[in-house]
């Protein structure tokens, strides 16, 4: 008694004083009774509840019961041979009479030695044996059978998978897309089909010239506001056998036709064409092919073992390695973000993996096409114009997660001479003395793209040399020859929903046009995803051909999307999707040009995911001139000062499916002239606006 007495003495205070920090660390009894909990979304079920509904029998178990009932019955078995198996008699002396049939079924021939003539070679000519039965007709494909049709809820939103195929329905099984075969088991089609529509306006500096759209009108510089109005619709049918989900096509085959209109509105003369008496306005029409090419699995190799393989895909590799040859008008893209080359032409590639994956190569060959003036699509004309590319990428360097790139390109670019088809002269570039002339530069150089821990870096540095014959700007003609560089570096970090960047771009400028030496950095065809360009494309797909080379709505920064002429020479000072000041002849014709004033670019930004459907991006830049000389050489003007101005651009995307099938996106930019670009042009500033709309099949 006494012990259970201290015991109650000692407890008591322990439990009272638990009793009284209950509150003190936040937690209180509950006084009434609890309250049930509805749940927050009840799913309609179909018929009364808690009783099982009874589904009927798969496609797959009708087909079984199908087969088993057209199974013959089994033939009886004679009543002293089964006796004769169990008793083990001897066996009578005279055989039941059997007929070729039932000796077929009875008695099985037994299998043939390896080398050994067939049973069927060493039987008399008369013998009649049975064939095989035929092959059922109605046998459904595998690729159906299994899947039966039924719905889980009254509402059909609700139901997530053994959705019914519709032909129009990219998001379940469709044979359209590439869920069922077309042809055969292995013979799969996926058609794309994409619309954009595309609004742009912009005031930009442009000259008035002798016969101005106002008369009386004497002003140096004319009126700078613009419409662009474009229509594109591009097909892409893919063709391709294999079992392309487990490992790379066996084959691939294809076509992409892309049909453009577009409309164009300015508010000066002999800007939409070089004849003043067609207007201020512009429709024009094209189709070009953009996409033709076959490509073929080679092979699958592996690093660890090259012995005889006995099929093509027996090499040794559990992770499939392979090498594929691409013969046609294929894209093509040198490095992440297209600082050198990004573009679809007609060549051939041969390309493949290494050592499970690690290493990726390319090795190209592309023979050039012209490109439609206001449309940027292929025309079926040869440029006489070729470029050979090499690259290695090392996924994993160094550390996961960070890819690496090796790259060396060659362009051949033979002498020239054409006009546009509004008019304008642009090989050679109308400026200085013209002359048709020959390039031939290489290039050379690394880039990375991905991440360090929590950091994401990204970084490129291309050394370009070579030569260039008779260049129309410098006094004496004499052969050029290339040195120069381009650098570029990226600095991230992604918090929650928020991704914060800080980039640095350089291509270095001539300091002087007669010294022989051109200094100033230009690409073979540049499409630059950096500092604000790419919002629609994706960065980390560049490496493998799946940016958009004309990039609809894709650059939100007006020096990214937007061209500026240099008034007074009949080149442009600073081109579509590059923020290079390269001073080519037009827009997508004209050659490189290592004669230029080159930049420096310091750049802040952020990436935001405001909801699942709505994202934004803004960017700033600082721009200035690395070298003004050449800008004071061709405009014959003195003093030209470094700066360029402060590059802003805001965008939105919107998706109001939460897919890629529907994206609007809208955005505007504002360059705030400094003193370099006040010397060139006037301190007005700057914009541009767009919207885009992109409907995806």
């Amino acid at each position: 008694m006494r012990a259970w007495l201290a015991a109650i003495l000692i407890l008591t205070p322990a439990l009272l004083a638990q009793r009284a920090q209950l509150g003190v660390k936040g937690r209180q009894q509950e006084r009434v009774r609890p309250r049930k909990l509805e749940p927050i979304r009840k799913l309609p079920r179909r018929g009364p509840p808690g009783v099982e509904r009874i589904y009927g029998p798969s496609p797959l178990e009708q087909y079984l019961e199908k087969q088993r009932a057209a199974q013959p019955p089994p033939l009886p078995v004679p009543a002293d041979r089964t006796r004769r198996l169990v008793r083990r008699t001897p066996a009578p002396a005279a055989a039941p009479a059997l007929g070729p049939a039932e000796k077929y079924a009875y008695f099985p021939l037994p299998r043939k030695a390896e080398g050994e003539p067939g049973f069927i070679a060493t039987l008399p000519p008369d013998f009649a044996v049975p064939s095989p039965p035929a092959e059922d007709p109605s046998i459904p494909n595998r690729w159906r059978i299994g899947l039966p049709h039924w719905r889980r809820y009254e509402n059909t939103k609700l139901d997530a998978i053994y959705t019914r195929s519709r032909w129009w329905d990219p998001f379940n099984l469709n044979t359209l897309k590439g869920d069922y075969p077309l042809f055969g088991k292995r013979h799969f089609l996926n058609f794309t089909g994409s619309s954009d529509t595309l609004v742009d306006t912009r005031r930009i500096p442009v000259p008035s010239v002798a016969s101005a759209a106002r008369p009386g009108d004497f002003g140096f510089f004319g009126r700078g506001e613009q419409m662009l109005l474009r229509q594109s619709f591009r097909l892409s049918f893919d063709l391709f056998g294999g079992n392309a989900g487990f490992k790379p096509v066996d084959y691939e085959l294809r076509i992409t036709p892309e049909f453009n209109i577009n409309y164009a509105v300015v508010r000066e003369n002999a800007l939409t064409r070089i004849d003043v008496r067609e207007g201020r306005r512009r429709t024009d029409t094209n189709i070009g092919m953009q996409e033709l090419f076959l490509e073929k699995r080679l092979f699958t190799h592996s690093t660890a073992a090259f012995r005889p393989g006995k099929d093509v895909d027996d090499r040794g590799s559990a992770y499939f390695d392979f090498t594929s040859l691409r013969f046609g008008i294929q894209r093509f893209t040198s490095d992440f973000r297209g600082f050198v080359y990004s573009d679809e032409q007609p060549g051939a590639r041969l390309f493949g993996t290494i050592k499970n994956n690690v290493f990726q190569y390319n090795l190209a060959f592309f023979r050039m096409l012209e490109k439609d003036t206001n449309s940027g699509l292929n025309r079926w004309r040869q440029r006489n114009q070729s470029v050979y590319a090499a690259n290695l990428y090392w996924n994993d360097f160094l550390t996961l997660g960070y890819n690496f790139n090796f790259s060396l390109l060659y362009n051949n670019d033979q002498p020239t001479f054409h006009i546009d088809k509004n008019g304008f002269l642009v090989r050679p570039a109308p400026i200085g003395l013209p002359a048709p002339h020959k390039i031939r530069a290489g290039y050379a150089g690394t880039s990375s793209d991905g991440h360090i821990g929590r950091y994401n870096f990204a970084h490129a540095f291309y050394y370009a040399f070579g030569r260039d014959n008779n260049h129309g700007i410098p006094a004496m003609k004499q052969a050029q020859h290339i040195r120069a560089f381009l650098a570029a570096a990226e600095l991230s970090y992604e918090r929650d929903w928020a991704f914060f960047r800080t980039s640095f771009f350089m291509s270095t400028g001539d300091n002087d046009v007669n010294d022989g030496v051109a200094k100033g950095f230009d690409g073979i065809v540049p499409n630059q995803q950096f500092a604000g360009g790419g919002f629609l494309g994706n960065p980390a797909l560049a490496d493998r051909g799946l940016i958009n080379n004309v990039f609809e709505g894709g650059g939100t920064n007006f020096l990214n999307r937007q061209f500026i002429p240099l008034t007074g020479t009949g080149v442009t000072l600073f081109g579509l999707n590059s923020l290079m000041p390269t001073m080519r002849a037009g827009l997508f014709q004209g050659q490189a040009n290592f004669i230029n004033p080159g930049v420096m670019l310091a750049n802040v930004g952020m990436d935001a995911k405001l909801t699942p459907k709505l994202r934004s991006t803004i960017n700033v830049n600082y721009l200035r001139f690395h070298r003004t000389e050449v800008l004071e050489a061709v405009l014959f003007q003195s003093g030209i000062r470094h700066g360029i101005g402060l590059d802003s651009g805001f965008g939105l995307q919107y998706r109001p499916k939460l897919s890629e099938n529907i994206v609007v996106t809208g955005g505007f930019g504002l360059l705030f002239p400094h003193a370099g670009f006040k010397d060139i042009y006037t301190g007005r500033t700057q914009l541009s606006g767009f919207i885009n709309v992109r409907v995806l099949f």
